[in-house]
């Protein structure tokens, strides 16, 4: 998959999505990035921090859908943003932001659906 295409995709659905980046599993970016003219609300060392413990959690995740089904996605709402974690396959992580008033299901919804026409 072209994640840098998907990215920008993921940026186009929505004017409130923020931020759409596809991480592997040792938390190297492959693809996305901020929106435009928006600056990160974290500062670079901050976002790196962030996206480690979401690899950890995504990790985490993982061990328990023995038990439990694979997680679809999570969702962390702040007080200035909503951070979505959608979980590629084994490999990937896709890491959302948006404003607090988006709409979660249209979200994810729109998401799952680029994903899936974007396969390869």
């Amino acid at each position: 998959m072209d994640y840098e295409k998907f990215c920008s995709q993921i940026l186009e659905s929505n004017p409130k999505i923020r931020f759409a980046t596809v991480y592997d599993q040792w938390a190297v970016r492959v693809g996305g990035g901020m929106r435009k003219g928006l600056t990160s609300l974290l500062s670079e060392h901050k976002e790196n921090e962030l996206v480690t413990l979401s690899i950890i959690d995504w990790k985490a995740r993982k061990e328990m859908s023995k038990w439990l089904g694979k997680t679809k996605y999570t969702l962390a709402e702040y007080d200035l943003v909503k951070r979505f974690s959608l979980y590629l396959g084994d490999d990937y992580l896709l890491l959302v932001s948006t404003a607090t008033d988006v709409d979660t299901d249209e979200v994810v919804d729109k998401i799952i659906k680029l994903y899936y026409k974007n396969q390869d």
